[in-house]
């Protein structure tokens, strides 16, 4: 057996084997001990007898789905090796094979969380104009593809599709190899595809460039290879351009909390969470896609309001079409397990009463008044003769075993009705034995019983024995209280109910089968229906949000970048404060206003006005309405944002570095038609180089780029920019000081803030007095000291003593005096002292000494 377990082993070196014995999946040799560390599972050795014993750990076969799952959420890959053939019947070793290969990418048993989750295999081909690309969740059938220019472009697609697999034609750089390691993304290598496959032709089909053929090519081969079965449900592959949709990278889809919370990687707190009103795991995958790639095309973005439109001015029609899109199960995944073979009768159960809401939901479309539901419903397939196939054929309650039978209704199959009437009077001649031999025997509580070790047999209690008619019964077991026999009759009628027995399971199984294989032809008609059902329900659920939060329909215009939002909100922070709390605000950019420089205290709502517009035009270019009074916007075709203090740990780069590629980005691809947020460019470096950056930015993304532009900073010298920049505007977040204490109104107002109020926000986060006391005598320093834009060689003296304001100071504070001998102390740990391996608290500390160093001077 080791010998054939070394020998398929050595097929698949780079993943574990779960190898087949018995009842159980077995791991041997560094898979038994790595696997029992990850699996928690007793390591046990075979042959321990010899000096060399083998370190062995096992799982049972009818829970191996949940050892396979966790292993590979880990990131590793499984081999299956199952029995060939029937144990009983084989000669010699048991023929055993790899029947799949589970990999990150191929992982189809989704947990009951993950069901809006898609699982993306992605193939990458590396040609001489680029890198080929293409896509597929297993589970589902759909392929994507693209070509792209630049290893950067493959990895933001990588990162923006989530993926966890990748399988690369060619050797990897050692950047590459890092970026991939700390992504989490498994890399595989590909499969030689030999000869046609049906398959990979059908994909293929409509694909015209030849990168994303090979690509193509490459994921159906990989899939082919590693699930060893018919993969009817692969649908034709879907060629895509980046630039058809809205483009945003995978930092920026981050940043403005698409589909998940920044800080806790959750779907609550992303616009996903706010928006997700679906009632079908498809729908929620849809809603996803859309969110992930927003529209240019004006006309399928107004077809998408129209029919949002008409489902909230048609409130039963919604409803209804609600209540049953509930009952529908997920099409797209099930018919992926009706291609694959491993659906069950429960499963094709689920399928048949998703199919019976059809109708429902069709009658609900049709009883509107709207033309644009009407004409929905007319390209729906309810697929009537599926339904009633399944249900007409299956019993109601099956077992979710499909090869124990109790599956196929009375009266499907003659042959089946046979076999079962002859299990059924059988059993009825054993009821009837148990009364005639109580009665012969004068034994009360003899029983005919049944297991699976002995058969049927008489039992008898050890009180009775000797009433036992020894001449007809044969004892066949001894029990502590008990004997079982058997007779002639007992055993002739024995082997009829169980042939009857096991032909009919047998019986069902196949009829299952063809149940299942007739189904499957209706696979390509099922995926459509899928498709068209999660739209469906992505339409309710954002009619259903506009009704709820109060949402408009917007509007578009083509022929100029205008931006006319009126009582503009913020959808996730709506959502989580107090029904009527948030404060709106307009954004109206017209010809004459390209950038808004805004600045204000921190925690005032910059950035969340900023996000705010972008979220708005995200909204819209999905098709869903958007937060506000009304908005008129043009179509944007790139979002570039900068927002946000944090190290890219996946690029290795720092704080600093992150905003000055994500400016980089912007600067070089930005058009007229982009959005683009910048938040606080320049705080990540010393005050005058910051400034000096985040002013000559400005004066780019005006000059050059000619994008709308939100631009945030707490540099209050770039205020002045309006005086020669034409197309910038100044506007602030408004606020007020009552009784020395800092009051937010994040309300939009032109013209810049008179002040940061940094101290006073730090005051509200309840820094100790004497710290703000401190930091009010710097504050009051450092604006003695004054500063213009301009080039300067030289930061801010922190401790310079201020200079004379005026003529009127007295002659005695314009004159240096002598320094003692404590100042001169002071002034030579602050020349020696090297900032960068301190903290703020020690560099606190070591003011405070000095402070107090120089008081005891005096």
């Amino acid at each position: 057996m080791m010998e054939q377990y070394y020998e398929i082993k050595k097929q698949y070196p780079d993943a574990f084997l779960f190898y087949r014995v018995g009842d159980f999946y077995e791991l041997f040799e560094d898979d038994a001990v790595k696997g029992a560390q990850i699996l928690e599972l007793t390591l046990t050795h075979r042959s321990n007898k010899t000096k060399n014993p083998i370190p062995m750990a096992g799982v049972p076969h009818m829970a191996v789905d949940t050892y396979v799952n966790t292993l590979v959420e880990k990131g590793y890959k499984v081999a299956l090796c199952e029995q060939l053939e029937d144990p009983k019947k084989a000669k010699g070793m048991v023929k055993r094979g790899i029947i799949q290969l589970v990999t990150p990418g191929t992982m189809m048993n989704e947990g009951p969380n993950d069901a809006k989750d898609s699982n993306y295999l992605t193939s990458v081909v590396t040609t001489k104009s680029g890198f080929g690309l293409a896509y597929s969740d297993l589970s589902t059938g759909e392929i994507y593809s693209t070509h792209l220019k630049s290893f950067a472009a493959v990895s933001n697609e990588l990162l923006s599709l989530r993926t966890r697999e990748v399988v690369y034609n060619g050797p990897l750089t050692e950047q590459s190899k890092d970026f991939m390691h700390k992504a989490n993304i498994t890399v595989s290598a590909p499969t030689p595809i030999e000869g046609e496959h049906a398959e990979i032709s059908y994909v293929e089909q409509n694909l015209t460039n030849g990168a994303e053929k090979s690509a193509t090519r490459q994921l159906v081969g990989y899939l082919l290879s590693t699930q060893k079965r018919s993969l009817a449900h692969l649908q034709i592959a879907k060629s895509y351009e980046v630039n058809q949709y809205l483009q945003m990278s995978h930092t920026v889809q981050n940043n403005l909390e698409l589909v998940a919370s920044a800080k806790t990687g959750k779907k609550m707190g992303s616009l996903f969470w706010v928006l997700d009103k679906t009632h079908t795991a498809m729908g929620g995958r849809l809603l996803k896609q859309w969110l992930a790639r927003p529209l240019l095309n004006v006309d399928i973005i107004n077809h998408r309001e129209k029919m949002v439109q008409a489902l909230l001015d048609g409130y039963f029609t919604r409803e209804n079409t609600i209540d049953a899109l509930k009952g529908v199960y997920d099409l797209e995944r099930l018919t992926g397990r009706i291609a694959f073979g491993n659906v069950n009768a429960r499963e094709l159960l689920q399928l048949s009463r998703s199919l019976q809401a059809v109708p429902v939901i069709l009658d609900a479309l049709n009883q509107s008044d709207s033309d644009v539901l009407t004409d929905f419903a007319k390209k729906i397939d309810p697929l009537k003769g599926v339904a009633e196939l399944i249900s007409t054929t299956l019993v109601k309650d099956p077992p979710l075993l499909t090869t124990e039978g109790g599956l196929i209704r009375d009266g499907v199959d003659k042959q089946l009705d046979r076999y079962r009437d002859a299990m059924n009077n059988g059993k009825k001649w054993l009821v009837q034995m148990e009364t005639d031999e109580r009665q012969k025997t004068g034994i009360e509580n003899l029983k005919v019983g049944f297991n699976k070790v002995f058969g049927y047999y008489i039992q008898v209690s050890n009180g009775n024995k000797s009433k036992v008619p020894l001449d007809r019964y044969t004892r066949k077991q001894t029990l502590t209280n008990a004997e079982r026999y058997i007779t002639p009759e007992l055993k002739e009628h024995e082997n009829l109910i169980l042939e009857a027995q096991t032909r009919s399971t047998d019986l069902e199984y196949d009829l299952f089968v063809q149940l299942r294989d007739e189904v499957k032809k209706y696979i390509p008609a099922l995926q459509k229906l899928g498709n068209q059902l999660a739209a469906l329900d992505v339409y309710c659920g954002f009619a259903t949000v506009a009704e709820q939060n109060n949402y408009c329909r917007p509007s578009f215009h083509t022929d100029s970048q205008d931006i006319d939002v009126v009582n503009g909100r913020h959808p996730v922070v709506e959502k989580v404060m107090t029904a009527g709390s948030y404060i709106p605000n307009d954004v109206k950019m017209d010809s004459a206003t390209n950038i808004f420089l805004i600045t204000g205290p921190n925690m005032s709502g910059k950035s969340t006005y900023m996000r705010q517009m972008a979220l708005i035009a995200i909204m819209a270019q999905v098709g869903s309405f958007v937060p506000a009074d009304s908005a008129a916007l043009p179509i944007f075709d790139q979002i570039f944002t900068r927002i946000g203090a944090a190290d890219d740990l996946i690029s290795g780069q720092s704080t600093f570095m992150v905003e000055m590629s994500e400016a980089n980005a912007a600067l070089q691809y930005a058009t007229k038609r982009s959005l683009v947020l910048f938040d606080e460019i320049g705080r990540g470096t010393a005050t005058y180089d910051g400034m000096a950056l985040a002013g000559a930015i400005v004066k780019y993304l005006h000059d050059k780029v000619g994008a709308k532009a939100l631009f945030a900073t707490h540099y209050h010298e770039l205020t002045s920019l309006d005086e020669t920049l034409d197309y910038l505007k100044n506007i602030h977040v408004g606020a007020t000081e009552e009784n020395g204490k800092l009051i937010f109104l994040h309300k939009i107002l032109p013209g810049p803030a008179d002040q940061s109020y940094g101290i006073h926000v730090a005051q509200l986060a309840g820094l100790p007095r004497a710290v703000l006391r401190e930091a009010t005598k710097l504050l009051k320093r450092l604006e003695a000291q004054g500063s213009e834009l301009a080039p300067v060689s030289q930061q801010l003296d922190l401790f310079a003593q201020p200079e004379a304001a005026s003529d009127e100071v007295d002659d005695n504070n314009s004159e240096n005096s002598p320094m003692t001998d404590a100042e001169q102390e002071v002034l030579d740990d602050i020349s020696n002292l090297y900032l960068a391996d301190k903290t703020p608290l020690q560099i606190m500390q070591m003011v405070a000494n000095w402070q107090k160093d120089l008081k005891d001077d005096k």
